[in-house]
Formats: structure tokens, C-alpha cells, sequence
């Protein structure tokens, strides 16, 4: 189930709402079998289970009681905030169980449970939140690399503002009576980012110019909409040297002479990519084309599939 970009809910009802954190991971559902293992699988549904080894003892948490959980990802900054840059050296890593052990011992995961779908061989998707969050919390996890963190109910503008005093990405807030569906952008779930990000796919780039020769000066980023792609915008800053790198890398892996946007951009000098990179960028305001303000890059993200980019459109 996945949260609808919005506002607060109106003050007249914000007793009908629970908030929890917003966290910068990688959302994961959680399979316990109730024999002792574990399975993680990303939105993307691939099977990121060797990736985080520290995980592997809450396989034997709940005895042999089945579950499957929601949560997510984390690797925490030296602040106790998850860092999605220190996470992205831990993601990638289900296919090298050798490097992921190395890994877990450099930049430890955290994992955030925060719903519960399915326990002691019942389907508890058509319960309330809160009857789930009382099934969830019942269930006492927490150890060294996992936890169930509080929820609170009521009281939105508060914990809004407490997310932006302790430098946290923002704050969901969820629908007390509203039921988990599966594969949906629900309006029951409503996330609030503390500042303006979109995920967007890369369909293109600019080379750069003098130190930047050889290098994408700028890349070209969409959005999809009614299965097309639809051109949001040149993005040309927020790379470091290494990530720019990493990025021409990539690129030049994708190129192709057809052009992936559904009216081609009037870019010159445009080398044209298969859309298949995903990318978070930051920006303050919309154009009314729908364009792009002032974008900055900031990551890759690898746990994205270019289908996820179609959120957020105006």
C-alpha cells in the first residue's frame, strides 16, 4: 500500500488520524514463515533478502508463527536518521552474500516495521489500521537491528513540526479506520515531504562542456503518464564528481537513437536513453507546462522501477 502526496488533514479531523515518521529507506515486505526464515521483497518484488544479513534472527522472532509485515530499510547517520546515501551501499548486494556480510558490519540496516498484513495464517488486510496497529505492537518486535516505532494519534501539526526540528524527511499520515490495500496510492495514507522531491526517469542527457567533456552536462528527466512519457524538465546540478561518473556510466549503456519522451524536448545537442534509470530530484515550484523549477539532483534510485515515477503528477 503506498501513501498519496498531500497536506495535513483538515484540524476538524485530525483525531481520525494516526502520523508516523516519514523515513528515507527502501520499503520492503517482510515474509516470516514461521520455521526460522525470513524473506525481504522490494516495491520492485525482487527477492533482497541476502542483501541484509542482519535481518536473518528476526526469521526465529515469532516462533513458529507465520506473519508478513511491512517496513523498511534504513541505515542510520550518526543522528539516528536513516541516510539513504549510506543505504545505497548495502542495496544491490542479493547476488554478492560475500560483500553484503562486509557491508553489514561497515554501515549496519535498521529496519522499520510499521504494518502487518497477514498473522497466524489470517488475512488481516480488510482490518482497520488501528486493529492492525494493535496486532503489530502486540507482537513486542524490536532487537538490535529491527523495530516497531510509536504511532501517534491526533495532534498532526505537532509532529509535522517535529519532523522538520529533527531534520527528518516528513511524516505519513494514515486513516485510523482505513483498511491495507495491497498495490494501491491510497488518499487513506498521505505522506508530507519536508521539502519538494519527485522521482523521475532518465530519458536523455547534454554532454558537458571544458572539465565536464565526456561527462552528461545535464540530464533529461520524465514522468509517466497514461503510459507515456512526458518531459518534466533538464536537471544539470546536485551531482558529485563520482556520482556524475557513475551516471555517464550508465548512460552510455542506455543510449539509443530513438527518443523516449511522447513530444521530443527542445534540447540541443540531446543524446536520447531507454528510460529505464529512476532518479529522486529536488525542486521548488512547477512551471504551468508542468516543467520543472530550479531541479537538483539528488540520488539514483535503484530500488525504483520506472513504472513508480508516475506518482506526484500534477
Amino acid at each position: 500500500m503506498l501513501a498519496t502526496a498531500g497536506a495535513l488533514p483538515p484540524a476538524g479531523q485530525d483525531a481520525r488520524w494516526a502520523y508516523e515518521t516519514k523515513h528515507d529507506g527502501q520499503r520492503a515486505v517482510i515474509y516470516l514463515p514461521g520455521d526460522g526464515g525470513i524473506v525481504l521483497r522490494a516495491r520492485s518484488g525482487e527477492d533482497i533478502t541476502a542483501a541484509y544479513p542482519e535481518f536473518r534472527a528476526l526469521g526465529g522472532a515469532l516462533g513458529r508463527t507465520p506473519a508478513v509485515l511491512d517496513g523498511e530499510v534504513l541505515v542510520l547517520d550518526q543522528q539516528g536518521r536513516g541516510d539513504f546515501q549510506l543505504l545505497q551501499s548495502r542495496m544491490g548486494l542479493a547476488d554478492s552474500p560475500g560483500k553484503a556480510a562486509r557491508r553489514a558490519v561497515e554501515a549496519p540496516a535498521h529496519l522499520v516495521l510499521f504494518d502487518v498484513m497477514y498473522l497466524r495464517r489470517r488475512d488481516l488486510t480488510a482490518l482497520s489500521y488501528v486493529r492492525r496497529r494493535q496486532e503489530l505492537e502486540d507482537l513486542a518486535l524490536a532487537g538490535p537491528y529491527w523495530s516497531t516505532p510509536s504511532a501517534i494519534v491526533g495532534h498532526g501539526e505537532a509532529a509535522l513540526r517535529a519532523t522538520r526540528e529533527n531534520g527528518l524527511e516528513g511524516l505519513v499520515c494514515k486513516r485510523l479506520d482505513s483498511v491495507y490495500e495491497p498495490g494501491v496510492r491510497s488518499r487513506a495514507w498521505v505522506k508530507i515531504r519536508n521539502v519538494q522531491t519527485l522521482d523521475v526517469i532518465v530519458g536523455g542527457w547534454v554532454p558537458g562542456k571544458g572539465r565536464l567533456s565526456g561527462l552528461p552536462g545535464a540530464v533529461l528527466v520524465g514522468q509517466r503518464e497514461a503510459g507515456r512519457l512526458r518531459y518534466v524538465g533538464s536537471v544539470g546540478t546536485g551531482w558529485s564528481e563520482a556520482e556524475r561518473a557513475v551516471l555517464a556510466r550508465l548512460l552510455r549503456a542506455a543510449e539509443t537513437e530513438d527518443c523516449p519522451f511522447d513530444t521530443v524536448p527542445p534540447v540541443a545537442g540531446a543524446h536520447w536513453a531507454v528510460p529505464r534509470l529512476v532518479g529522486e530530484v529536488r525542486y521548488s515550484t512547477r512551471t504551468r507546462a508542468g516543467l520543472l523549477r530550479q531541479p537538483s539532483w539528488l540520488r539514483l534510485r535503484p530500488d525504483l522501477a520506472p513504472e513508480d515515477s508516475a506518482a506526484d503528477l500534477p
